[in-house]
């Protein structure tokens, strides 16, 4: 692991690959955001029980290694965004920085984690990309906003493997949202470069974090989502 990114082994031969843009919630020493540290173990910070999810599921994985407070890797790099200066009505004083600094700051985070994606894109070539997100079951600055869903199933354009999906969740008995609780027409970032950029099918799954916070939510959901992944993968 470098402060970038993680790799996760797997059998490539599955033809899929799991990437995770929010798994860590990791600062580096030299960065300050500015901001109390317990933030950090919240939403705002990382996407919660990602890491873990990814590495149950058994499958080769890239995990980004930086929070998205430092550089949020599911942004378009010229995104205002991509360094966010407040997030749930929370204040990123450290983040506001001038032209230069936040070019040096993509530079060391930004590219190098889309590079790796890309090169093992290129060494492995597989059917289907799995972006794998987790989501708060309550936004601090809209807390009448009802999030009942257990799983969210996010696309831009190609739609390919969420059509196959959605119906294997609903028979599963899960309460899944189509483009809830975001819409992959706006946060796609990811995936419209190495999925919908490449002709790649990919299926974007955000999870409700409160459902995999432990380690039988993760267990209950790896077995869950193990097999319908892989039959996404087999029928595209």
């Amino acid at each position: 692991m470098n402060e970038v990114w993680q790799s996760v082994d797997g059998d490539y031969g599955q033809g899929l690959l799991i990437i995770a843009d929010h798994a860590s919630n990791h600062v580096p020493p030299d960065i300050e955001l500015g901001i109390d540290p317990a933030l950090l173990k919240t939403h705002i910070a990382i996407d919660l029980g990602v890491a873990q999810l990814a590495k149950a599921l058994e499958m080769p994985a890239i995990l980004g290694g930086i929070s998205r407070l430092v550089v949020d890797l599911n942004r378009e790099q010229n995104a205002p965004h991509v360094i966010p200066i407040a997030s749930d009505g929370h204040a990123i004083p450290g983040n506001a920085i001038g032209h230069q600094a936040r070019a040096a700051r993509i530079a060391r985070f930004w590219h190098p984690y889309h590079d790796k994606i890309a090169d093992v894109i290129d060494h492995n070539m597989p059917k289907l990309l799995v972006s794998l997100h987790s989501f708060t079951p309550m936004l601090a600055s809209d807390p009448d906003q009802l999030r009942p869903w257990e799983v969210g199933i996010l696309y831009n354009e190609d739609d390919r493997a969420a059509r196959i999906a959605i119906p294997l969740l609903e028979a599963a008995g899960v309460i899944v949202g189509d483009q809830l609780p975001y819409s992959g027409k706006l946060l796609n970032a990811t995936m419209n470069r190495h999925g919908e950029g490449r002709g790649i099918a990919y299926l974007g799954i955000e999870m409700r974090q409160d459902l995999i916070r432990d380690t039988s939510g993760v267990t209950r959901w790896t077995n869950m989502l193990g097999p319908i992944i892989r039959r996404c993968c087999e029928r595209i």
